[in-house]
């Protein structure tokens, strides 16, 4: 508690600071650290980089790749502990409150309140980008989690159709098995069973049974007989999948669908960079659709940058320079069509998009204004701690490949993740 509250302290003595000497400051430098290493993410990590340039500022790139982002958050707290943490990490979901906490992150608020970010963020979206009603974050994009993608082509050939609820999902399936033709491509690893689990609990659940059992952690939700139904369902969704599955990347699941071997893949939107790579039309080749049965709802997952106190008054300057250009539209569209995500400005011209972008928008859009359908991933780490989460990806992957019960299940998720809170 001393150690928190000290770092609390310096962390206030900093942003009092670094307010003063960003009046006085001119060109600096950013170092950067992410794991955006692919060739569209790359691509588009160089746009901002020119962006920041252009402005007068040095951009040093510190690019990790691999682990999904572990390795990277090695390095940071290797960087953090030493006192050296770079201007700014890609960090998303609760771990930017967890560095806030311990008083590394910047005041950001000057720059959100010029720019107006209040205004053209959803709050629950700001909300995960502040500390203590302050920005100390900003979201680069949003990815819709809960998609299906299909190939027609395959479906045609079995004599099936599109399924909109769960129900007609094992109807299509079955017919697809019929056919000789795989019906789920998936691989088995811990983190897209968890996604496929969520789309299910989304589905037979709802939105606000997915926020007391994924955010809130609700006891009766999570032992409820609606749990042992999601459980029911998500051991269904093994019967159509091939023998080939364990360990299988998601990029070599979706490469089924692309050449027709499987006729579904359930994952996020980063799925589409896989179609649009092979020359395949949304709508024509390949049918991006919600998760049957969640067609309003929307599970996000947000990448971000967190920002870093800096001693040097430049390296300030250019710190705010670039959390104001992550925002900008020129930005948040030059990066999500590369990314395969949409803009997290609500007020965002989607003209340039594809059909799937524009349909996860109006959806983003809708449910942000309602307040009722848009809900943070569990898979992907923004509902929930980390410590939480993983106890969440041990119970379902071992019930997804074991004969263990629903009720059973229902009991050690409970259970699990009440020890891990």
């Amino acid at each position: 508690m001393y150690l928190k509250k000290r770092f609390m302290a310096a962390a206030i003595a900093s942003a009092l600071s670094v307010s003063t000497l960003s009046a006085t400051a001119t060109a600096g430098e950013v170092e950067v650290l992410h794991w955006w290493t692919s060739g569209g993410e790359a691509a588009a990590v160089s746009v901002l980089r020119e962006m920041v340039e252009k402005e007068g500022h040095t951009w040093k790139d510190f690019a990790v790749a691999g682990g999904g982002g572990e390795n990277t958050m090695t390095v940071l707290r290797a960087r953090a502990v030493s006192g050296n943490p770079p201007s700014s990490a890609q960090i998303k979901g609760l771990e930017i409150q967890e560095w806030a906490d311990l008083g590394f992150l910047a005041n950001l608020e000057e720059v959100a309140k010029q720019e107006g970010w209040d205004d053209v963020l959803p709050p629950v979206v700001a909300d995960i980008m502040k500390h203590y009603d302050y920005y100390v974050a900003v979201p680069v994009n949003v990815h819709r989690v809960n998609w299906m993608w299909v190939n027609p082509a395959a479906l045609e050939k079995a004599g099936a159709s599109v399924p909109t609820t769960l129900d007609e999902l094992w109807e299509t399936a079955d017919k697809l098995k019929a056919a000789g033709i795989i019906p789920i491509a998936h691989g088995g690893q811990s983190w897209q069973d968890a996604t496929v689990f969520e789309s299910i609990a989304l589905s037979a659940g709802g939105p606000e049974f997915f926020r007391k059992a994924f955010v809130e952690h609700d006891q009766d939700t999570l032992l409820s007989p609606q749990m042992e139904t999601v459980f029911d369902q998500f051991r269904k969704a093994r019967e159509y999948l091939d023998p080939g599955f364990p360990g299988r990347d998601w990029n070599i699941a979706t490469s089924m669908v692309i050449k027709g071997e499987a006729g579904m893949q359930f994952m996020g939107d980063w799925a589409k960079g896989e179609f649009t790579a092979a020359g395949m039309e949304p709508g024509t080749d390949y049918l991006c659709l919600p998760f049957p049965g969640t067609e309003d709802a929307f599970a996000f997952n947000i990448d971000s940058l967190a920002m870093f106190m800096q001693r040097d008054a430049d390296n300030v300057s250019a710190q705010q320079t670039m959390a104001r250009l992550v925002l900008s539209p020129e930005f948040q569209e030059t990066f999500n069509l590369n990314k395969g995500s949409i803009p997290v400005r609500l007020d965002q011209d989607m003209t340039p998009f594809d059909s799937c972008a524009k349909a996860s928008m109006e959806t983003f859009q809708s449910t942000s204004e309602s307040g009722q359908g848009l809900v943070p991933s569990m898979a992907h780490g923004m509902s929930t701690t980390s410590a939480v989460q993983g106890a969440i990806y041990d119970v379902t992957t071992t019930f997804f490949n074991s004969s263990m019960s629903s009720q059973d299940a229902v009991r050690q998720l409970a259970s699990a993740i009440r020890a891990a809170q």
